[in-house]
């Protein structure tokens, strides 16, 4: 199973994936990372989710191997909606979700902890859009949500990836702590969220959602779209293969 739940505290639910080696995922597990934060957010008990990973990292985005394997373009096709699917169900989860950030987080990582409510990050993780040295576009729309609109150009670009300690600094990551203390921080902010009535939580993360400035949903297809384009020009193979053979 690659998500995993788990009921550590009354009003919180923990949402773990584990995938090894790098949390990639593939089709099938953004579906399964979709439907456990929605029935999590669903349940009239559960007030806050931690959205966690197992490993030595958060998330990798897509299982790049998956579409170096499809002949055709199912795997893409099936990628994108599923990022879709799990961006917008930590997006629209009824209840806060706090997201517990170790290691790298990538791709569709960034998608991820970019819809989260709140963010608490170890002291080693490190945040950024490769897309362009995997052949695709998109997560720019959940980028812009964590750092200025020119430092996300620029990262966006160059592929670079910016640490835990800078996010900080720009007031995206709520704290930052030791690798060993991630988990409990992480508890530590959904317990004190989880405190409050939760009829009013849902209020509340439904007026948040409502007064956002950009529609992270649509703008997120309209970035896919741009990346289907780079597949049927044939550069995002020609790119994609690339992968793992650089020096």
């Amino acid at each position: 199973m690659t998500v995993s739940t788990a009921c550590p505290a009354d009003g919180i639910r923990v949402v773990t994936v584990d995938r090894p080696p790098v949390n990639a995922l593939p089709v099938h597990g953004w579906y399964e990372l979709a439907d456990a934060v929605r029935s999590a957010g669903r349940d009239p008990e559960v007030r806050c989710v931690v959205l966690a990973a197992a490993g030595r990292g958060f998330n990798a985005g897509v299982d790049i191997k998956e579409l170096q394997r499809d002949t055709g373009h199912e795997a893409l096709i099936g990628a994108n909606r599923g990022c879709a699917e799990a961006f917008a169900a930590v997006y629209a989860c009824e209840v806060p979700v706090v997201a517990a950030v170790q290691g790298f987080c990538l791709g569709g990582g960034i998608g991820l902890v970019g819809n989260a409510d709140a963010i608490v990050a170890s002291e080693d993780a490190v945040f950024g859009l490769p897309e362009l040295d995997r052949g695709a576009l998109g997560a720019a729309t959940h980028l812009a949500r964590l750092v200025p609109q020119h430092l996300m150009r620029t990262l966006y670009y160059t592929s670079r990836t910016v640490t835990a300690a800078e996010l900080l600094a720009h007031g995206a990551v709520w704290r930052v702590v030791p690798s060993r203390e991630l988990i409990d921080a992480a508890l530590e902010l959904a317990t004190e969220i989880a405190a409050k009535d939760g009829h009013l939580l849902r209020l509340a993360k439904a007026a948040l959602n409502g007064i956002d400035p950009v529609d992270v949903q649509r703008s997120y297809r309209f970035e896919q779209g741009f990346t289907f384009e780079a597949n049927l020009a044939g550069t995002a193979a020609r790119v994609r293969d690339t992968f793992g053979k650089e020096a």
